[in-house]
């Protein structure tokens, strides 16, 4: 069955990233396997008959287009395997062992995930044996002196109801042999990586060393990162949140704005290196004025420059609300020394705070009065506990990574793709960023929804 839904509401974003997938041949769509799966599935004696086969796709192209130059070309459209319960399965459930562990920031729905695969792999397959490893990868590390936690339905009943995670998470590299060593030395058969894109490379360095030693172990990533950044990911978990969150934030800045003569109110969120957040909340809310975000330059200074906009907007309505995501304007705030976190990552410049004596300072210069009300909810964005939307997303990614896990699947992620869920390579969701396209019909919409130009001399 090859499957396309046309149904993408207001999520422009994702039909943007669809038209720039690229070329096709350059993403893998195989999933990877263990082996040929031999036994019947639990789910059989359920009263529910929904499973999916391996020859189930889903289109990746939404376009009529897209889809028939591909055909024109004699080749078959591009699509990504189904995700969901297949009726035969490769582990026995009476003798598979299971482990989980979180990597890298907070992101609201972690333990709605967490709870999601408990529940699944319990009731759906009657697998007890299923481990947390604490603080990320550094509790597959002897030295680190981690014990593992045991993970059952009672354990994580209401777990939901709290933001962060249960099993507590960190950033770095650990060694990946001894990564392994462990979870031969705990007999885990499927290993579950709920993280981002860092995540992800690790993921893969796992499952090589596991294909090094021939070892039937299964490695399934669920994507999880705030910035909605990954490739091949319409939505990540703990998205929708962050923009409700966002929003909140947004609303107390404009009420700050209006209450007060020449006021600007600055909101600054999570976006390194896309500026999905921000975008997004700026396009809800219509209550914005500037949007700042690391895939569109900007100027500060000259007639066109940000500066001169915001003074003509502060001039002409008496006040301005300004969105920045944490990845814009990096030119301004990046030392000439490139610094590092230990994942690795360049530590950003503090942009939100450069606007604010910026601001201060373009308007002393001209001798107008100003006021400045500045809101920076990045970690609460963090953590706080998933929304409905987020949670419902949170318990499907949990559930399809299961299904796939028991079938002998690895080396994958489940994504959502065309409002399906879908099987995806990790090498083919690691080849690029997902970023806001400046080009496309969404930025238009939120440059529209501004009015604040391309403020470039």
């Amino acid at each position: 069955m090859i499957s396309d839904n046309s149904r993408h509401g207001d999520n422009c974003s994702t039909m943007d990233m669809i038209d720039d997938l690229g070329p096709d041949d350059d993403i893998c769509t195989e999933i990877q396997s263990l082996g040929s799966p031999r036994i019947d599935s639990p789910l059989l004696e359920k009263p529910y008959k929904c499973f999916v086969s391996d020859s189930d796709r889903i289109l990746a192209h939404s376009s009529f287009n897209a889809i028939k130059a591909g055909l024109d070309s004699g080749k078959l459209p591009l699509s990504f395997e189904l995700a969901g319960p297949r009726s035969r399965i490769y582990f026995d459930p009476t003798k598979t062992r299971c482990a989980v562990v979180t990597c890298g920031g907070l992101c609201p729905g972690i333990n709605d995930v967490i709870r999601s695969l408990v529940l699944t792999l319990h009731y759906g397959y009657g697998i007890t044996s299923i481990i947390g490893i604490r603080y990320g990868l550094r509790g597959f590390i002897p030295s680190y002196k981690l014990p593992v936690v045991e993970l059952s339905p009672q354990k994580v009943a209401n777990i939901h109801e709290y933001g962060g995670t249960i099993l507590g998470s960190s950033r770095g590299n650990q060694p990946v042999d001894e990564i392994v060593d462990t979870l031969v030395r705990l007999n885990v058969n499927i290993l579950f990586m709920i993280g981002g894109d860092g995540t992800f490379r690790a993921t893969m360095e796992i499952c090589r060393e596991i294909d090094k030693r021939g070892l039937k172990l299964s490695v399934i990533a669920i994507p999880k990162t705030i910035d909605n950044d990954i490739f091949l990911i319409s939505r990540t978990f703990g998205f929708d949140t962050a923009v409700d969150m966002a929003c909140e934030s947004i609303r107390c800045a404009h009420v700050e704005a209006v209450g007060a003569p020449n006021c600007v109110g600055i909101v600054k969120v999570m976006g390194r290196h896309s500026g999905f957040i921000a975008a997004t909340a700026t396009h809800a809310l219509r209550e914005v004025n500037f949007c700042l975000i690391p895939e569109s330059d900007f100027d500060l200074d000259g007639d066109k420059g940000f500066l001169k906009a915001l003074e003509a907007r502060v001039k002409a309505r008496g006040h301005a609300v300004i969105v920045v995501a944490e990845g814009a304007g990096q030119k301004y705030v990046s030392g000439e020394k490139v610094e590092r976190d230990i994942s690795g990552n360049i530590k950003l410049g503090d942009i939100g705070i450069f606007l604010r004596e910026k601001i201060k300072e373009h308007f002393k210069s001209i001798s107008q009065e100003i006021f400045i009300r500045y809101i920076d909810p990045s970690y609460i964005v963090r953590s706080v506990p998933a929304n409905t939307e987020d949670r419902l997303y949170c318990a499907n990614l949990g559930q399809n990574a299961v299904h796939a896990a028991m079938a002998g699947k690895t080396a994958m992620l489940v994504s959502l793709w065309n409002d399906h869920y879908v099987n995806i390579p990790i090498k083919s969701a690691i080849m690029s960023r997902k970023q806001v396209n400046i080009n496309g019909r969404f930025w238009m919409s939120v440059l529209e929804s501004t009015g604040q130009g391309q403020m470039k001399k």
